[in-house]
């Protein structure tokens, strides 16, 4: 079955783009558009994409609070990838916090484009850039510190959050730790639930919130 995308973005040409990019891949149908977050509930309750593309900024109704809508009002909501212009905006951070799986910018080269659709469609492994762990270091707090003490991570919990951290999926990392990818999987629902994480993306920005891991 084809991965399939929801395009929400306020610029006709940046949805014409996308469609393009991602249609001429065999393995990714673009079921819908959209050209504001306020019309994104409707469209993903019909359509039931795999993965939403969103415009971080948009008029009525910005990406982050539609990130929120769909998590809060959608059962098995789709993936989330952000789509923006600037690496380092906070906007896009506070996305992500809001629960998006993903990161992309508008400039990226078609290959980029379907690589981050794929990745995130496949929810295993992260689209967190150097800019991004930048900002989550220094939205760290001594909450967010307590919240990783309380969680008591073993010693190959924590070396699967680090690794995590870096982007790696469950497969990379069994490779790195010389074990099944069905281990790996097990050691990932331990952190996710410790950190009372949603997904590998919450997971990791608590890890950089905390200090338990540093950008590079």
């Amino acid at each position: 079955m084809p991965v399939t995308v929801l395009l929400v973005d306020d610029e006709p040409l940046v949805r014409a783009g996308l469609r393009v990019v991602l249609e001429a891949q065999p393995d990714i149908e673009v079921v819908g558009e959209a050209a504001d977050g306020a019309a994104v509930i409707p469209l993903v309750s019909r359509l039931r994409p795999d993965v939403v593309a969103m415009d971080v900024r948009m008029p009525l109704m910005d990406g982050i609070e539609a990130t929120r809508a769909v998590l809060r009002t959608v059962a098995a909501p789709p993936k989330i990838l952000v789509v923006t212009t600037f690496e380092n905006d906070e906007y896009v951070y506070e996305a992500l916090r809001a629960g998006a799986n993903g990161f992309l910018l508008k400039r990226a080269r078609p290959a980029e484009v379907v690589h981050a659709v794929r990745l995130v469609a496949e929810g295993e492994s992260l689209l967190f850039p150097a800019a991004v762990r930048q900002l989550a270091a220094e939205y760290g707090s001594a909450r967010a510190r307590v919240a990783m003490d309380r969680a008591a991570l073993t010693d190959r919990e924590a070396t699967v959050l680090r690794l995590m951290a870096q982007g790696l999926s469950n497969a990379e990392i069994a490779g790195k730790l010389v074990v099944g990818v069905e281990t790996v999987k097990t050691h990932v629902s331990a952190v996710l639930a410790k950190l009372g994480a949603r997904d590998r993306t919450q997971a990791v920005i608590a890890a950089y919130e905390s200090g338990f891991v540093t950008p590079r």
